[in-house]
Formats: C-alpha cells, sequence, structure tokens
C-alpha cells in the first residue's frame, strides 16, 4: 500500500495496479469503513480498480502526516474485517454461440482456437466484478484467461439483446438491458441482471465473484 499526494486537497491510496483481484475487495472495504466512519476534514472518497482517492479540506485533517498515518490504520483495520467477510458468487448460465453468440466464431478464429476451447476457456475461468458503470448494471468482470483476449469490435452494434455475453479485450461481460455495444458476443444468458423492482436492482455487485455455465439452447428457452 502507497499514499501518495494529489494536488493539495487529495491524496490516493494504492493497494494494487490495474485488475489487481485482491486489491479491488480491500479498496471497497476500506471506502466503506472510511463512509460510515468519517476522518475529520475528509470531504470524499472515491474507490477504483486499486485505487482509493481520498478528498480533503486541508484547514480540518491537521497535518497532511496525521491524516495519511490515520488512514493507514483505518486500512489495516479495514483489511482485517475483510477477512471474515463471505465472498458472494454468482452462477451465471450461458448459451454459447448460434444466434445468441454471433461473434463466437470470429473469436475463435482470432485466437486460433475452437470454438469449443473459446467455450471452455470462458466458462472455466473465476471472475471478479471491478466495477458496474456504462449502462445500468454492467458489470465489468477481470479474470478472461489471455487466451481469449480479444479486442473490441471495430464499428460497434446499435442494439445489442438483454443478457448478451460479450469479450471486450481483457474483460467480459453481460448486458443488462438492450444498448448499443462494441463487445464481441460470445453467448447470452437467460437471467435478468437488472431489474428497477428489485432491491437491489442490478444482481451484480463490485467484488463480487462470477461463475459461467454453459447451457442449451432448450435450457434457455425453458429458463424462468
Amino acid at each position: 500500500m502507497t499514499l501518495s499526494p494529489l494536488g493539495d486537497s487529495a491524496l490516493v491510496i494504492a493497494l494494487g495496479s490495474g485488475l489487481d483481484p485482491s486489491a479491488l475487495p480491500r479498496g471497497r472495504a476500506l471506502a466503506a469503513a472510511l463512509a460510515h466512519d468519517p476522518i475529520a476534514g475528509v470531504v470524499d472518497v472515491v474507490p477504483a480498480f486499486a485505487t482509493v482517492t481520498v478528498f480533503y479540506d486541508i484547514a480540518h485533517i491537521g497535518t497532511y502526516a496525521q491524516l495519511c498515518a490515520e488512514l493507514e490504520t483505518r486500512a489495516q483495520r479495514a483489511d482485517a474485517a475483510l477477512l471474515s467477510v463471505a465472498t458472494r458468487t454468482v452462477e451465471i448460465p450461458v448459451c454459447y454461440g448460434g444466434d445468441f453468440g454471433p461473434d463466437l466464431a470470429e473469436v475463435a478464429a482470432r485466437t486460433a482456437l475452437t470454438v469449443a476451447e473459446v467455450v471452455a476457456l470462458h466458462y472455466g475461468a473465476d471472475y471478479l466484478v471491478h466495477a458496474i458503470g456504462f449502462a445500468p448494471g454492467f458489470a465489468y468482470l477481470g479474470g478472461l484467461p489471455e487466451k481469449i483476449h480479444t479486442p473490441r469490435r471495430s464499428t460497434p452494434r446499435t442494439s445489442v439483446p438483454a443478457g448478451s455475453v460479450g469479450i471486450g479485450g481483457a474483460q467480459t461481460g453481460v448486458y443488462p438491458r438492450v444498448t448499443p455495444g462494441g463487445w464481441n458476443l460470445i453467448g447470452r444468458t437467460p437471467l435478468k441482471l437488472f431489474d428497477p423492482a428489485n432491491t437491489p436492482p442490478a444482481l451484480l455487485g463490485a467484488a463480487d465473484r462470477v461463475k459461467f455455465r454453459a447451457i442449451t439452447a432448450e435450457e434457455f428457452a425453458a429458463w424462468k
């Protein structure tokens, strides 16, 4: 963990780098702890993939060194508390290929793999929700096997069906609603990932774990 000043009214706590699977839950836990028990003078806390940015009023924090010391103590407490929290894993059934995954064959060709190998690698991996964004309930999932990393499409689709499972670079995700999109579509889930009538409305949240499970077209059609 490193603390670095960001101008004269903020600092960045780095807990890792990039899509570090251990940094995300630590950052979320620290941000939640600071929101529950604020430090005097801190005006905002913004977690990201592997960092937490703390904004403060310089007139009310004491000294910068004191703030850093308090944040380090809070981070250690958050790490300790995190060890006692059970990880939530969400299973998502996916029908791969065909009309549900129109880009699956192209992904296989780009990666020099068979369609079956792409599918097996995709559902065989363990994923972590790094962020929710782009559209309500859209989860950016880290953990995609490097062998099937595939660049986004050069021309995005104007309409992607809800439930579509896509690959965009080093990440995978599920489109929760009908939206435009530029990721490579390899399958579709019958699950509803966003419903305003539910509490919470999004099925997935940051730091959740995700496992995909392959299902047949018949199972998809019969899904309730």
